[in-house]
């Protein structure tokens, strides 16, 4: 299935994170939104009417034949059934991180997707973004010297301050490893290739939580912890290096860079890999740490938050990059080019063994070793050129 003219684009799941892809669709000529759907009728119909698009069911969106493929939005547990669904239906999928909450559910969709014939694509997309590219382009042509060592960390007090519904970021299958993990994982594979193997640690910092997101409905409400909230441990690479982590939502404050990697020849800094760029910092020997600005190259500049935001004023100013849907236009792209995405299956499936490996080992106290091959996430260091 071959598309010459936009890829025509059904989403499924309209929830908080809907906003940034409909917003950002326009970017981008190589797809175009066709309709939203949602389990629940109002949501569907709500985004339609903000965004001008059509609001239909789940089941309608599957049976259209003007709909190629189907962005999947929905909570981590329906990825797998709605991407069986659409894949069935003989579309192409693009989901939101992670590719499914088990392995074997992850493995059925890729299974599936082959037979049919179709594409698989998922987030994170952030490895495309010039902030990944400059880094990787950094190590790629030796400036770090052989890479040696780094840390990782992701750590916050969670998702019940601003969520308006985060139950399930607290129940089995959520938690920051499952959530946020898929950033920090994909990132390190995308400069440092697959991971072989794993140790961990884990703990749950708070029994209970209260939701106190601005304007909840449920605001005050108390949500029963089921999955770790902190987990800490070290990922094995197959270039030899190691990296510890720390990902947590029991944390008040902390000052540890997303990700620092330590070479034979230098250090370097990278920014947040929720996002597509920012500034990297790189430290050759015992030179001073040299800026490098991301902003100014394609997907660089930054969008997010944006003016009439929720819960930010209308005159906010622009901090990040945000550019989710550049994943789902490679995938569009490639398509019509008869070429590999870059966002791929193959690449959520590794990060998801590396992420389901690390709950296991915190869990038993083991290193696992991961089963799973991967090359480079990234096969060119060069941001493509997606945006009209």
């Amino acid at each position: 299935m071959i598309h010459l003219a936009p890829m025509r684009v059904g989403v499924v799941g309209c929830g908080s994170i809907s906003d940034i892809y409909l917003r950002n669709a326009p970017l981008f000529p190589s797809f175009k939104i066709a309709g939203v759907a949602d389990i629940r009728p109002e949501a569907s119909a709500a985004k339609a009417a903000q965004y001008g698009i059509n609001s239909m069911t789940v089941q309608a969106m599957m049976t259209r034949d003007d709909i190629d493929a189907i962005l999947n939005l929905t909570i981590p547990e329906a990825h797998a059934p709605i991407a069986l669904q659409a894949i069935a239906a003989g579309k192409h999928v693009y989901l939101e991180k992670p590719l499914a909450t088990s392995l074997a559910d992850a493995r059925a969709i890729l299974d599936a997707a082959a037979e049919a014939g179709v594409r698989i694509g998922s987030a994170p997309d952030t490895v495309l973004g010039p902030g990944v590219s400059t880094a990787r382009e950094l190590i790629v042509s030796g400036r770090i010297g052989r890479p040696l060592i780094g840390t990782s960390a992701m750590m916050n007090h969670g998702m019940e301050a601003r969520h308006p519904s985060p139950d399930f970021f607290f129940k089995p299958g959520g938690g920051p490893v499952l959530d946020m993990g898929p950033y920090y994982v994909a990132l390190m594979t995308a400069l440092l290739g697959g991971v072989t193997a794993v140790e961990a640690s884990g703990l749950i910092g708070f029994a209970e939580r209260t939701i106190t997101t601005p304007g909840a409905a449920r605001q005050g409400e108390t949500i029963r912890v089921e999955t770790f909230t902190t987990v800490q441990g070290m990922l094995y690479f197959e270039c030899g290096a190691q990296v510890s982590f720390s990902y947590s939502w029991d944390i008040w404050k902390h000052s540890l860079p997303p990700l620092e990697l330590h070479g034979t020849e230098a250090s370097l800094r990278i920014p947040d890999p929720n996002f597509f760029a920012g500034k990297i910092e790189i430290g050759v020997g015992r030179d001073p740490w040299e800026e490098i600005d991301t902003s100014a190259l394609p997907y660089g500049e930054p969008n997010y938050p944006y003016p009439g935001m929720a819960g930010f004023p209308d005159d906010v100013k622009p901090l990040f990059a945000n550019y989710r849907g550049l994943g789902l236009a490679d995938l569009a792209t490639s398509i019509a080019a008869d070429r590999p995405h870059r966002a791929s299956g193959e690449v959520a499936f590794h990060v998801l063994e590396v992420l389901t490996a690390i709950m296991e080992a915190a869990t038993h106290g083991r290193r696992i070793h991961i089963v799973s091959k991967l090359g480079m996430a990234i096969p060119s260091s060069e941001t493509p050129a997606l945006c009209g």
